[in-house]
């Protein structure tokens, strides 16, 4: 299952990708790269994504079942990650950011 359903809001919206990365200020690979799961976005670009979505950045993540929050988790080198909130995802792209330039 995928973290983010930015894909899903965009078909919802009927925006496309080079659009969406246009309207925040990144190249359409980028959100291509994000929309197939290869890339993390930062936290400042997701709340770009949120706003130019006109959603809470909270509904760019899968939620539970029913009404809950919706959440997510992310397995990196053997540790699970919840992200639940924007700063879970801030956290954890420190993490990220900090592990890729090893």
């Amino acid at each position: 299952m995928e973290l983010l359903r930015i894909r899903e809001i965009l078909k919802d919206k009927n925006i496309t990708g080079k659009k969406l990365a246009s309207a925040v200020g990144v190249t359409p690979a980028s959100i291509s790269n994000i929309l197939n799961g290869t890339h993390f976005p930062k936290a400042e670009l997701l709340v770009a994504i949120a706003k130019e979505l006109d959603v809470e950045v909270r509904d760019l993540f899968h939620g539970k079942k029913g009404n809950e929050q919706p959440y997510g988790y992310i397995e990196y080198k053997g540790e699970i990650h919840k992200v639940a909130s924007i700063n879970d995802y801030e956290k954890l792209s420190k993490i990220l950011s900090n592990t890729s330039e090893e």
